[in-house]
């Protein structure tokens, strides 16, 4: 969650976005295979119903993929998250449930 969205903190000029890239980087290296995708910033979010259309109102930013034991092991493999470096920057995790098919 970022109080900024991905698309304004992305309006940046190339040499701009590349060092801002660089932490993240390094924090992609060090999660290593725990880091099973390493997503996207996410952007031009629309919310629907079934009758209605309407621009989505969160503050998701972006999302990876991590793996881990357990919640703790997530905790721990966050807290240098670059991500941390904007104020007011929160990071929501979640489980994936197996489905069955």
């Amino acid at each position: 969650m970022a109080p900024v969205s991905a698309e304004q903190q992305m309006n940046v000029s190339p040499e701009e976005m590349k060092k801002g890239m660089e932490p993240w980087m390094a924090w992609f290296k060090k999660a290593g295979a725990a880091l099973v995708d390493a997503g996207t910033p996410l952007g031009g979010g629309m919310h629907y119903t079934k009758n209605e259309t309407s621009k989505s109102m969160t503050e998701i930013a972006g999302y990876s993929i991590v793996q881990a034991e357990n919640m703790d092991a997530v905790k721990a493999m966050i807290a240098d998250s670059p991500h941390f470096m904007m104020p007011k920057a929160s990071i929501e995790v979640f489980e994936m449930m197996p489905m069955q098919m």
